[in-house]
């Protein structure tokens, strides 16, 4: 399963990179395949893994922040494996620039 998801802290003013880096350390730390671009982070794994890690994300932020804002998709597909990658390398070949 490839999830995306957004963790926002409310109620600490206008600038939350620090608080998104909390949120980001905690993916990049649980070994997961994963990608941070400019609006979410992607994580890849088997359902209680993933969960698991936005849980702590999640928590990471809520930590130093009063409220904290949640989005995620979430895209369940039984049987694959290295999405984050391949979804991207087939577009791209569509887009007749991928390798």
């Amino acid at each position: 399963m490839i999830v995306a998801f957004s963790v926002t802290p409310l109620g600490v003013g206008e600038s939350v990179g620090e608080y998104v880096a909390d949120a980001v350390r905690v993916v990049r730390e649980s070994g997961l395949p994963n990608r941070t671009d400019a609006m979410f982070t992607s994580i890849e794994g088997e359902w209680d893994e993933v969960m698991d890690v936005v849980h702590r994300a999640v928590d990471a932020v809520a930590a130093r922040a009063p409220r904290v804002s949640l989005v995620l998709k979430a895209d369940v597909r039984e049987g694959v494996s290295e999405g984050l990658t391949s979804k991207v390398e087939t577009l791209e070949r569509h887009l007749g620039t991928g390798s």
